[in-house]
């Protein structure tokens, strides 16, 4: 998505960046109400390769993901570090721990699938992939999933000329208004390589789901506010960019149509402990 690279994972260490992490909390109700589902056929086969119903959902944020999988009939526990998200995501009956994945304790609990949606690129690469490890069973699943959303170029590139002048210092201003699918393809494959270098995993999986989404002008304005590019903006720089936008979408008579691609790296438990 332009000049939101923190949504995605990248070869940089977003991890590291815990402010931007953790300030999608600050309108979890809209994050909630505007960020999209994940594709029904992606949470089918991740629960039909799991060994049994016992999901932990690694940064659930508001439980957009755990309350797909419920539904499919699993056993859902979420770990957050926010503790809005964690609260919104109770209110809607979901458990929730507050921590970080890597600090987390398991306390000898063990799942048959873990699971990330959009959010992986927050957790230490290297050291989420040995939790991980140490937190599936046998033949449990790990199912890393995110999606790559970038609007046409008659949003993107009003949305990046607005962004580069609300915010001239910021480098997400240097961004392209839209960036290639290969790019996060390459990401989902670091994310790969850091899970075979565990040795406790099968050979990882890449998989890849497309489908489409139509906004209204006042649907994308809502959903634009929750993305980690804009979460931190004063209330001047957020208007100078919805107004740009949303003056982009009048034009194309007041919406128009996103290509989604959900994106996973997926990789089984070896079987033998």
């Amino acid at each position: 998505m332009p000049t939101l690279p923190r949504e995605q994972p990248e070869p940089a260490q977003p991890h590291q960046a815990r402010r931007m992490a953790e300030s999608f909390g600050t309108d979890a109700r809209r994050y909630d109400r505007a960020r999209p589902g994940y594709p029904e056929n992606l949470v089918a086969r991740v629960v039909a390769g799991s060994p049994g119903p016992d999901v932990l959902d690694v940064g659930c944020g508001t439980g957009i993901a755990a309350r797909q999988f419920r539904a499919a009939g699993c056993a859902v526990l979420g770990v957050e570090p926010d503790a809005r998200m964690a609260d919104f995501a109770r209110v809607r009956g979901l458990r929730v721990e507050v921590a970080t994945f890597e600090a987390w304790e398991p306390a000898g609990r063990m799942f048959d699938t873990l699971i990330a949606a959009q959010s992986w690129h927050w957790v230490d690469p290297v050291a989420g992939a040995v939790q991980a490890a140490r937190v599936l069973r046998p033949n449990g699943r790990l199912a890393i999933f995110g999606h790559v959303f970038e609007p046409p170029a008659e949003v993107a590139e009003p949305f990046a000329a607005a962004y580069r002048r609300a915010m001239p210092e910021s480098p997400l201003g240097t961004q392209p208004a839209r960036r290639p699918l290969e790019m996060y393809q390459a990401a989902y494959a670091k994310i790969a390589d850091r899970i075979r270098e565990t040795g406790q995993f099968d050979d990882p999986e890449q998989w890849r789901f497309d489908w489409e989404q139509s906004y209204t002008r006042d649907q994308w304005l809502d959903l634009l506010p929750t993305t980690g590019g804009l979460t931190r903006l004063r209330s001047d720089q957020l208007a100078e960019i919805l107004g740009a936008v949303g003056h982009a979408i009048d034009a194309l008579g007041g919406r128009f149509t996103m290509h989604y691609t959900t994106l996973a790296t997926t990789a089984v438990r070896a079987g033998t402990p």
